[in-house]
């Protein structure tokens, strides 16, 4: 792959970890050095072996590092940017994974205003967290949207783009406000959601005897699952993108209300032909290799 010989993974949860293992498979001519803040997370990497080395300082785990990739949460991303400012090569190409990108590229401008930062944001992930939690084949097939500035290299770019599609996902270059847009829509007010209907059924525990963990069916069932996810970095993200989140909550509460007002007229016709259209869009969904149609999206009973 164009020019990179050693990258540098700083945070080693689901996603960073989830890099490592890919590159290991899928890249064995990459070294791979990589740094997280937490000791209990580097001593875990460690056991599990899919780094080169594990190193304590996050400046000298940048060192001659070709490509550093920050997969911390998007709050932490100006913080973790100054810390390897001081061990980067003038060469080296700044990338990151976080899931909103106009407020973190101007942050990682802001840090590292001699460097050339190219955010991306790869769409996958699971409900898990940690290092433990991380596969090689999580990218595969899953889109890495790629968010350049406007005077970015198109060397470098390439160059990110070469390394996911390397790790098998699939890239799609776009503007960062966008970016933020569309994921306010398909990731960041689902998981808002989630989180929504989960508390509300905990706060009615005492009302329906616990009759809502007992007899939990499958809709609340896989909202639970989303909002299993890292609760700092869904915070981060909210914070991160507000605007985008802010504005699709508004659509998103007008929808609620006309359904709520088809629901109260008794207007059959009107839901059906709601719930007609959304089915429609889960099939798209199928049909472009983003999930499967297996029977309760493939669980093993």
């Amino acid at each position: 792959m164009m020019g990179i010989e050693r990258v540098a993974i700083i945070g080693l949860g689901l996603i960073g970890s989830s890099i490592a293992r890919a590159i290991k498979e899928r890249l064995p001519q990459v070294a791979v050095t990589g740094h997280d803040s937490k000791a209990e997370v580097r001593d875990i990497a460690r056991e599990l072996d899919f780094c080169d080395a594990i190193v304590g300082d996050p400046a000298g785990a940048v060192a001659d590092a070709d490509l550093v990739i920050l997969a911390v949460p998007v709050g932490r991303m100006a913080d973790a940017a100054a810390a390897i400012a001081p061990g980067l090569k003038a060469e080296a190409i700044i990338s990151d994974v976080g899931s909103s990108k106009a407020g973190v590229a101007d942050a990682l401008a802001k840090a590292l205003p001699d460097h050339v930062v190219i955010p991306a944001h790869p769409v996958a992930g699971t409900e898990n967290s940690g290092p433990a939690a991380g596969f090689a084949t999580l990218f595969e097939g899953r889109w890495c949207i790629v968010t350049p500035d406007a005077s970015a290299s198109e060397d470098a770019v390439t160059v990110v783009t070469s390394f996911w599609q390397a790790l098998g996902a699939r890239v799609e270059t776009m503007d960062a406000a966008h970016h933020d847009m569309v994921l306010a829509v398909t990731s960041h007010l689902p998981h808002l959601i989630a989180y929504t209907i989960v508390g509300t059924a905990s706060e009615l525990e005492e009302v329906t005897e616990s009759e809502v963990i007992k007899y939990s069916a499958g809709g609340f069932r896989d909202f639970t699952r989303i909002a299993a996810s890292d609760p700092v970095m869904w915070r981060d993200v909210f914070l991160s993108n507000r605007d985008a989140v802010l504005a699709t909550l508004q659509r998103f509460n007008e929808d609620l209300t006309v359904l709520q007002q088809a629901i109260r007229r008794g207007d059959a016709a009107k839901l059906e032909d709601w719930f007609t259209r959304t089915r429609a869009i889960r099939r798209s969904i199928i049909e472009q290799g983003q999930d499967d149609a297996a029977p309760d999206f493939g669980r093993k009973h």
